[in-house]
């Protein structure tokens, strides 16, 4: 018991000397400036934004090789027409006559309202898809329900179960 006592004592001392050496390591390093507690002189200032302008250069300069090898033809004249022309076209029906006669008093089938223009007329009231969103919000409630169900099952049988330790420990003394 003695001889742990010493090394106990020995450790403790230990531990304590090396304390003291990291507290006086970390006093005898310099303390960084707080951000703001001095103005940047006129050089930092330059070193720094010299720094960042290169940082963004090599950001920008960087073209994918894929890509340098799809533009290195440059854009040829047809390729620009082709871009003017397409943004030139039409996007919705044009204006003009159609090249072929109307369909008079033809009737296309599968269309809503017949090919009249009319479609048929949709009930108010909720979506005939709702039934699909009630089934699984219940059985969602089905499944929390039997959770609270089996919880509250563990909650009573380990009430229980204190009871009866309590009960034997009653008992043992």
């Amino acid at each position: 018991m003695g001889r742990e006592m010493r090394k106990a004592d020995k450790q403790a001392k230990e531990i304590a000397q090396l304390k003291s050496e990291v507290e006086a390591l970390k006093a005898a390093q310099p303390k960084p400036p707080e951000p703001g507690s001095r103005p940047l002189t006129k050089e930092e200032q330059d070193a720094f934004a010299r720094e960042m302008d290169g940082w963004r250069q090599q950001r920008e300069s960087y073209v994918p090789p894929w890509l340098r090898e799809a533009c290195a033809g440059g854009v040829r004249d047809s390729d620009v027409r082709g871009i003017v022309g397409a943004a030139r076209a039409p996007i919705g029906p044009t204006t003009m006559a159609p090249s072929s006669p109307p369909d008079v008093g033809v009737r296309r089938g599968g269309v809503a309202g017949g090919g009249t223009g009319w479609a048929r007329e949709i009930p108010p009231g909720p979506s005939h898809h709702q039934r699909y969103v009630d089934a699984q919000l219940d059985a969602a409630d089905a499944r929390d329900k039997a959770e609270r169900i089996k919880q509250e099952a563990q909650l009573k049988a380990i009430d229980r179960l204190d009871a009866l330790h309590a009960t034997l420990v009653e008992q043992k003394k």
